[in-house]
């Protein structure tokens, strides 16, 4: 692994899992990531043994704190109680312990969001920011991470607040995924974003929103009709996100 990367970070998703050593002096990869296409079945072993090959191919040394972003709330020394995007045999167990004995080496997970979060919270969109950030990333659902004073606040799933008696899913009325199903343009969506995030600005009273998602990239487009008080800003990090932010957790757990 190049000298100038101090941790290695990998983001699991339903479609591909990426990795790359990361220079959190920087906040950016070391080297050009490795993606890898998600096995169609893909089970505990499956997709440990994927990681398994990433950390060989950058040639990850022992001793290089290993983070993974897992798209599903963690919960340390606990078996996972749900899943939305990988295979159901991943229900009941440690995900932490899984990818360890995978690995053969510790590993440190943390949900994508959370991640992702965290990511902008370091070196992004919120670096410096004080108070309470709400990081979200607009894509099939919306997924959140609270940040306060540079704490996470992990595993929330406030994607799916109750907006009202008639729309019970935040994220079933306000997603990007929505949006492209119901062909809305980008000023019809914003109201339905204003609704989502002046509910949470309510229930939250944040100092700063971070809107990430591959959406983000035509936040232009939305982010000035999105009609709150609290100042609202695009991701800067997107996509790359999710392994530099587990890449950065896993040294504040080793």
């Amino acid at each position: 692994m190049i000298a100038t990367a101090q941790a290695f970070g990998v983001d699991i998703g339903g479609s591909g899992i990426k990795a790359a050593p990361v220079d959190l002096e920087k906040g950016e990869f070391a080297e050009p990531r490795l993606k890898i296409l998600t096995p169609e079945v893909s089970t505990p072993q499956a997709v440990g043994e994927i990681v398994r090959q990433q950390l060989e191919h950058f040639d990850v040394p022992a001793n290089v704190p290993v983070g993974v972003a897992f798209p599903a709330p963690v919960k340390p020394g606990q078996k996972l109680e749900w899943i939305a995007n990988l295979d159901q045999s991943w229900v009941g167990v440690d995900i932490t312990e899984a990818l360890s004995e995978a690995c053969g080496r510790p590993i440190v997970v943390v949900n994508d969001a959370d991640a992702a979060g965290l990511a902008e919270q370091q070196f992004g969109a919120a670096k410096g920011q004080e108070g309470l950030v709400i990081a979200t990333t607009l894509g099939t659902g919306i997924g959140t991470a609270l940040i306060y004073n540079g704490a996470l606040i992990p595993n929330t799933e406030l994607g799916h607040i109750i907006l009202d008696e008639k729309h019970l899913d935040a994220e079933k009325w306000a997603s990007s995924g929505v949006r492209e199903q119901k062909e809305l343009g980008y000023k019809k969506w914003a109201k339905r974003l204003t609704k989502y995030y002046g509910l949470m600005e309510k229930y939250f009273n944040p100092d700063l929103f971070v809107v990430g998602g591959g959406v983000s990239r035509q936040s232009d487009k939305f982010l000035p009709y999105v009609d709150i008080k609290t100042p609202i800003v695009p991701a800067k990090l997107r996509n790359e996100a999710g392994i530099i932010g587990a890449a950065y957790y896993a040294t504040t757990k080793a």
